[in-house]
């Protein structure tokens, strides 16, 4: 199974449904809340290209995106390859 990190903010429903998503997949993944932690949020920052926003996606170490992002590349039939690396 690949290694998936969620960089997460409490109370984002984007964040629920992209964690959502990769557990209805039985996806284990790590959640690091770095919302109100400014070392993890600069951290996020830096590895997702300057995108602040909120989930940060990464699979096996590339960004994927956010939730949205993550979706669509579901529905293109391009996640579970990934996840299954």
């Amino acid at each position: 199974m690949a290694d998936v990190i969620l960089y997460t903010k409490p109370g984002c429903p984007y964040c629920h449904a992209a964690m959502a998503l990769l557990d209805r997949k039985g996806v284990d993944y790590t959640e690091i809340v770095a919302s109100n932690d400014p070392a993890r949020k600069a951290e996020m920052v830096e590895k997702a290209g300057g995108k602040a926003t909120f989930p940060q996606i990464f699979i096996d170490g590339k960004h994927i995106g956010g939730s949205d992002d993550m979706s669509a590349l579901d529905r293109r039939g391009g996640l579970d390859p990934l996840l299954a690396a």
